[in-house]
């Protein structure tokens, strides 16, 4: 399971370096064995460059030979080969290359991409983060075929059925196959093909997402099942209204249990109070 940590905030705005590492040495101490700092959870848009950076130095720091770090890259293609050679430098074996945000994205382009992003980081195993239905598993198996060096997908386009036709078309016995919509979609992306999954929920409760992957990996489908619906609620509110609410969500938790500050940046907003409240009151109910 690949968790996704939030990044928290100071009141004067500035990244709570101090509460990062806590909320970090939590994840670990929980047996969490994969980070990805700069993860959407993370607010990667919302950061500076510098700001970025400390993300990964932090998290690279504070996971040390416990935990491995994949580290999420983008944006136009000098920052995210930047980025890339940042985090090999730090000494993280993986990045994670965020969905190209582009309004004008052709197949071919993601292919020449991520090409370039792989090619500049050799030594790193590369992730592809996919979001883009419109995308053929066909392309990925031709980076693939250029690239040795990635290694494995985050797949986060809703619907398992076009899952599993991408990743028979790209390969399936190729690469580690990630589902990247978190909980909710985890037992559907396990039947498929899919071996992991991402977590924001982690960052509250890692006990249940640990619950959920042990029973998908055992083949436990009814025990998976119970802890999906332990999380339905907390997860439809992470959901609503496009996601608007997908981070704010996961830190108005923390900031009910008095791990860090509910801020979120633009455009992220917080909660209503009428939210707040049954957030609290899901975190609670918990066995954290």
């Amino acid at each position: 399971m690949v968790a996704i940590p939030v990044t928290p905030f100071a009141a004067d705005g500035s990244v709570d370096t101090a509460a990062h590492r806590a909320l970090l040495r939590r994840l670990l101490d929980g047996g969490i064995r994969t980070l990805t700092p700069n993860g959407n959870t993370g607010e990667f848009y919302a950061l500076t460059p510098e700001e970025r950076r400390l993300v990964t130095e932090s998290t690279v720091a504070e996971a040390g030979d416990r935990s491995a770090v994949l580290v999420g890259v983008g944006h136009d293609l000098p920052t995210a080969i930047a980025s890339a050679r940042h985090a090999r430098d730090l000494g993280a074996p993986m990045v994670m290359v965020h969905q190209p945000v582009h309004p004008y994205v052709s197949a071919a382009g993601w292919v020449d991409y991520h090409r370039a992003i792989a090619e500049s980081v050799p030594e790193l195993g590369v992730v592809p983060y996919i979001r883009n239905a419109q995308l053929p598993g066909a392309r990925l198996a031709e980076l693939a075929g250029h690239c040795p060096n990635v290694i494995g997908v985050k797949y986060a386009v809703p619907d398992a059925a076009r899952f599993a036709g991408f990743a028979r078309d790209a390969g399936l016995d190729r690469f580690v196959w990630v589902a990247g919509l978190a909980e909710p979609y985890a037992p559907s992306y396990f039947s498929a093909g899919a071996t992991g999954f991402t977590s924001g929920l982690v960052n509250v409760a890692p006990a249940v997402s640990l619950n959920m992957l042990e029973a998908l990996r055992s083949g436990d489908h009814p025990a998976a099942m119970k802890v999906w619906e332990q999380i339905r609620r907390f997860e439809e509110l992470r959901a609503a209204h496009g996601s608007a609410n997908n981070v704010t969500v996961v830190k108005e938790a923390l900031a009910a249990l008095g791990l860090c500050r509910r801020d979120v940046r633009p455009p992220s907003r917080l909660l209503p109070e009428d939210e707040r409240a049954e957030v609290a009151a899901i975190a609670a109910g918990w066995s954290i």
